[in-house]
């Protein structure tokens, strides 16, 4: 007895102690200021570009306005064109292999490869129609499109980077109307980027809000701490570039190149730092500090699993929602009167256009969880495919035994797009444009493969066919708070959320027959050694009394 009541005493000063331990202080109530309620507010700028003469004139092209910024910004544009975001290309360090939106070929709208007057409205620059941009030229630097603090500058698919200059119907026949954008009012109140900045490609790539990443959507202009704990507008308020730290306009973060683990402490910020976009680089890899014994419990798992496992329990949390999949096979495809149709979900997201095919759409979703060390492999233009299997464009690499890697989530994409049934490739195909050759003009698919893969410099044997592939995105944005995070049992049981992953012994998961059936002998023999005890006790003491 003694025993257990200095046992019980031992974990109840632990457990107390830890409670302490993680308190924080009592916050002092806010007393409010009304002189300082009555103060303008103060930018955060040292400079009010309003007042430069350089940008007090009417501008009447973009690259017009980049000549002003560099007159006092000499350097910037030689710094953006050594940037994945003007180059759109990446060397894979691993392989040599080129890679970036200007190689890779996806299955959402494929490839910018004869595409390029429509995909560059996401793009940093001015010009780019074809092979013949010069990547050269400083004034061809788009410094709007992430400097704009206006939110009126706008860029359209079929400009080739420029953003719009005079008012036009958008899209065509809609009756909706896009206004010209003021450049030198939008030159004159530039700012540091703000989410809607990078979000305007960002949130919108493949064509729609939400529809790529699936934890990047137009809700995190100003989401709330349920949509994502660090973005919440009235809470820490995090932009972009808060994680995302930018030097010589260099971005860091990328999905080609990603940290999938970091250890040690939590990165003090403004030291040098070669992961500042990794969980770690601010909470460091213990970052549980709640009770003793259960932070201990809990931060044991950060050597087998991301931060974003536990943390982003589902993605697309909001109405927008995310594609599931994209069906190119039935593109083409007329409604009863031989015209072209748009047909919406119930939720009023896209589900069949004669011009792009089949998509399947939804929100709140589950991920699916792959072992990644942070590097990708990609399939580009050219590279032979084996058409009797689903087609992995892309492949997070990483395995069990792999101290870099992590249990990590994930969107897979699926979808179903030409490949050259005789070379066995994804082809290119001209999607987008005016003239005669392209899919969503003249709904042709021999002209719009011809044109693609001649532009793109790849043999076409003339016979295609679809094939099934898949995408997987890395899921890191959406963060819920804590008290939404994975409970135990998420992932602890027969049916749980890593079923799938191998190399690793799961509690609750994972069982050996043999071990099962000498535990419950155990048990049992326990238990009949109890009874057999008890009862033989209880048999003495009537003896006795009788």
């Amino acid at each position: 007895m003694t025993r257990i009541t200095l046992a019980a005493a031992v974990l109840y000063t632990a457990i107390g102690w830890g409670a302490a331990w993680s308190a924080a202080p009592a916050t002092p109530p806010v007393v409010a200021n009304p002189v300082a309620a009555s103060v303008p507010p103060v930018s955060d700028s040292t400079a009010d570009h309003g007042k430069f003469k350089e940008l007090q004139k009417k501008f009447a092209s973009g690259p017009e306005v980049t000549k002003a910024c560099l007159s006092c910004h000499t350097e910037a544009a030689k710094q953006v064109q050594k940037t994945k975001h003007w180059t759109w290309e990446y060397a894979d360090p691993k392989t040599g292999k080129m890679l970036g939106k200007k190689n890779v070929i996806n299955n959402y709208c494929t490839t910018t490869i004869s595409n390029e007057k429509d995909c560059m409205a996401c793009h940093a620059g001015y010009g780019w129609k074809d092979a013949t941009f010069d990547f050269k030229a400083e004034d061809n630097v788009d410094c709007l499109i992430c400097h704009d603090a206006t939110g009126t500058y706008r860029k359209l698919p079929g400009d080739a980077g420029h953003p719009v200059y005079e008012r036009r119907e958008f899209p065509h026949g809609s009756g909706k109307f896009v206004e010209a954008v003021d450049l030198s009012k939008v030159a004159q109140s530039v700012a540091m980027p703000k989410r809607s900045n990078c979000g305007s490609c960002h949130f919108y790539g493949a064509g729609g809000d939400g529809t790529k990443h699936g934890d990047l959507d137009s809700a995190l202009k100003m989401p709330g701490k349920y949509l994502d704990v660090h973005m919440d507008a009235k809470g820490l308020n995090f932009t972009c570039s808060t994680c995302h730290a930018t030097s010589g306009h260099q971005v860091s973060g990328s999905r080609y190149d990603m940290t999938a683990a970091k250890t040690g402490p939590a990165h003090m910020r403004g030291k040098a730092d070669a992961a500042p976009a990794s969980c770690q680089s601010c909470h460091g890899d213990k970052p549980h500090k709640e009770n003793f014994l259960h932070a201990e419990r809990l931060n044991s798992h950060t050597d087998k699993l991301a931060c974003q496992t536990c943390h982003i329990a589902e993605f697309a949390r909001d109405s927008i929602g995310t594609e599931k999949s994209w069906d190119w096979s039935t593109a083409t495809q007329m409604g009863p009167e031989g015209k072209p149709i748009f047909i919406k979900d119930s939720a009023g997201r896209r589900a069949f256009d004669s011009k792009k095919g089949n998509f399947v759409w939804d929100s709140y979703l589950i991920p699916e969880y792959r072992w990644f060390n942070g590097h990708v492999s990609f399939k580009a233009k050219g590279d032979t495919i084996d058409p009797d299997k689903v087609v992995e464009i892309n492949h997070p690499e990483g395995s069990a035994g792999d101290a870099k890697a992590r249990i990590w989530p994930f969107k897979i994409h699926r979808g179903k797009q030409a490949y050259d049934t005789e070379n066995k490739m994804l082809l290119v195909v001209h999607t987008a444009g005016e003239d005669d050759t392209a899919l969503w003009r003249n709904f042709d698919w021999q002209k719009a493969i011809e044109t693609g893969m001649k532009t793109a410099g790849l043999p076409y044997s003339g016979k295609f066919d679809f094939v099934s592939t898949e995408m997987s995105w890395p899921i890191t944005h959406m963060v819920a708070p804590k008290a939404d995070a994975l409970r135990c049992a998420q992932c602890h049981s027969d049916h749980g959320r890593l079923q799938g992953i191998d190399g690793i012994y799961l509690p609750g998961r994972d069982r050996s027959q043999a071990i099962d059936t000498i535990g419950w002998a155990v048990v049992l023999l326990s238990l009949l050694g109890v009874l057999v005890h008890g009862g033989t006790r209880v048999y003495i003491h009537y003896k006795r009394k009788g």
